[in-house]
């Protein structure tokens, strides 16, 4: 049986000089300003939906990476997945990077890089963003 998780979002005014709040609903762990000028420009404090995908895109690229490993044998300490998502006014989502730092025991560099690859491809959020490019840099600690 599956999950559905939801967020809420509501917005006051028009696109370029409204502002808005997003809540995470099914967790409640928080809610976040949002606006427009945080989308075109960057406005520390108020976030972005690039940046809302980023964050799933970055735990859903660990929780997988995690599972690839330990099937692979070699159950990782800690894993560190940061999602760079980039936009542009006009055009949209360009795409989305994955820089990763593992600390791995036991693993050879090459199977570390073909285990990251098959979590990038395999992750439920990767699967989701087909329409751009995804990109991985991935480091064993």
């Amino acid at each position: 049986m599956g999950i559905t998780s939801e967020a809420t979002t509501v917005w006051n005014g028009e696109l370029f000089t409204g502002n808005g709040n997003v809540n995470l609903d099914s967790s409640n762990a928080a809610s976040f300003p949002l606006s427009w000028k945080a989308r075109a420009e960057g406005d520390a404090g108020v976030t972005n939906p690039e940046e809302l995908l980023g964050a799933a895109h970055s735990a859903c690229f660990s929780m997988a990476f995690s599972n690839e490993l330990r099937n692979a044998g070699f159950p990782p300490t800690s894993i560190q997945t940061t999602a760079a998502v980039t936009f542009v006014p006009g055009t949209g989502i360009t795409g989305s990077h994955l820089l990763v730092n593992a600390t791995v025991p036991g693993i050879e560099e090459d199977e570390f890089h073909r285990i990251a690859t098959l979590a990038k491809e395999n992750c439920p959020v990767s699967k989701a963003l087909t329409g751009i490019p995804i990109t991985l840099e991935a480091d064993l600690a």
